[in-house]
């Protein structure tokens, strides 16, 4: 079967690989790897540098590129891009509530575990080698440079460059202070977010109490609730979704037989907001990509008691929650649902192994570059420049220019700033 194909300016090819579910007991059954390579058509046959993209989430696929745009025409001006669909994502062996319905909650969590950033990289790295490439440059966005330096803690001797966009994690340390820092930048994105917009405040009241009040149901059959229209907050953290956000709040209701009521497409724009429901690795492993012998104890959760108040009650001012994951969502959420023995399982788990290796990180030959955030909601700056003061050869372009989605928003910029901050980075190390 053909698995090339091109839109008259770049080469796309589909590549697909039989791996160990487990790396550490190969004989215990085996999941689908898909990847995208992605080559200017121009230079297909060239002996071209690889780059390996590495999306964020957990739980999301690699981009479905549409031409040369954003940060991969940068890339594809030297490098031969790979679009990996990291396991359980896409079309890599996907992970949804119908995928595990013949599997009872330990089953589930078990198979689970295999899911973190540890067997991504691995995952990779046997990639790397069935391709008979050398090395590779990596290019991780939020979650995606998480893996890229358990990549780097554990495989260096593949690695030519890594690039990270808003994806510096805390290597070492429990999940509370994650949350105990990026309950703070959302509490301050919601002031911002308030000020810029009077009205929002009245808007989102009424919502919350017509909530409270009613037995509202989202267009898959879902009772909406305050807890969940809080979720929508996951988007002041991004760059030019305010303005959008302020819009749907503004037109929330609807005038029915003479009484209002929330519209079907507020409703419909809200089911939309909910990934978890289509990508439940980002709910049910979230909390875990922080853990290392030790359990999560849904983190979150308990950190958000320390905030009152982005508990809402009625009379009180309303405020987003941000990119949280909290148990009762495996209660009310429908796609949610038949994953919640094993969410719990994996909220109390201890055995997660190591995902930093700091002694190997210490003595780093890599280029490391990296855009960090100033004003990041989702990955704290602090601590990622902390993990850079850890790492030789690394540097941070720190910058208030850009939110989380930078690599969105102005890709080609950010890349080439990374790729020309490595190359120095290179010169100067030699």
């Amino acid at each position: 079967m053909d698995t090339r194909f091109t839109d008259g300016n770049t080469v796309y090819c589909q590549h697909r690989f039989e791996l160990p579910l487990d790396h550490n007991h190969p004989d215990s059954g085996s999941i689908t790897l898909f990847a995208r390579e992605v080559v200017d058509i121009k230079r297909q046959d060239e002996d071209l540098p690889w780059l390996v993209y590495l999306q964020g989430g957990p739980g999301f696929p690699s981009p479905r590129p549409e031409g040369q745009s954003g940060w991969l025409k940068r890339a594809l001006q030297q490098y031969r891009v790979l679009l990996l669909d990291q396991r359980g994502t896409g079309n890599s062996s996907p992970i949804t509530h119908q995928t595990l319905a013949h599997m009872d909650g330990k089953l589930q969590a078990d198979y689970l575990k295999h899911f973190r950033a540890d067997n991504i990289v691995r995952d990779a790295e046997a990639i790397r080698q069935q391709l008979g490439v050398t090395s590779w440059a990596l290019l991780g966005q939020s979650f995606g440079g998480f893996c890229a330096l358990t990549y780097l803690s554990f495989y260096p001797q593949s690695l030519s460059r890594v690039y990270m966009t808003g994806g510096v994690p805390p290597i070492h340390g429990h999940p509370d202070k994650v949350y105990q820092a990026t309950y703070q930048r959302v509490w301050d994105k919601n002031q911002a977010f308030f000020a810029h917009f009077p009205q929002a405040q009245m808007h989102c009241r009424k919502i919350a109490d017509y909530l409270i009040d009613n037995d509202v149901r989202l267009p898959n059959g879902q009772r909406f609730t305050v807890e969940q229209f809080q979720l929508i907050g996951i988007n002041l953290g991004r760059s030019h979704a305010h303005l959008p956000m302020y819009y749907l709040l503004e037109s929330a209701f609807v005038t029915c037989n003479g009484k209002e009521t929330l519209s079907y497409g507020f409703l419909n724009a809200m089911l939309a907001e909910q990934a978890y429901q289509t990508n439940p690795i980002y709910a049910i492993l979230h909390e875990s990509i922080y853990c290392q012998q030790e359990a999560s104890l849904w983190s979150a959760q308990r950190v958000r008691e320390q905030y009152p108040v982005f508990n809402y009650q009625k009379g009180a001012p309303f405020y987003f929650t941000g990119e949280m994951v909290y148990p009762w969502m495996f209660e009310q959420l429908d796609c949610l649902k038949p994953l919640k023995h094993a969410a719990e399982q994996l909220a109390e788990e201890t055995d997660w192994p190591a995902l930093y290796d700091a002694d190997t990180l210490s003595r780093n030959q890599v280029p490391v570059s990296c855009a960090v955030y100033a004003e990041d909601m989702y990955v704290e700056m602090n601590y990622s420049l902390e993990t850079l003061q850890g790492i030789p050869n690394s540097k941070a372009w720190l910058t208030n220019e850009y939110e989380h989605n930078g690599l969105r928003e102005d890709g080609e910029r950010i890349l080439d700033k990374l790729i020309a901050q490595a190359d120095y980075i290179a010169n100067t190390t030699r």
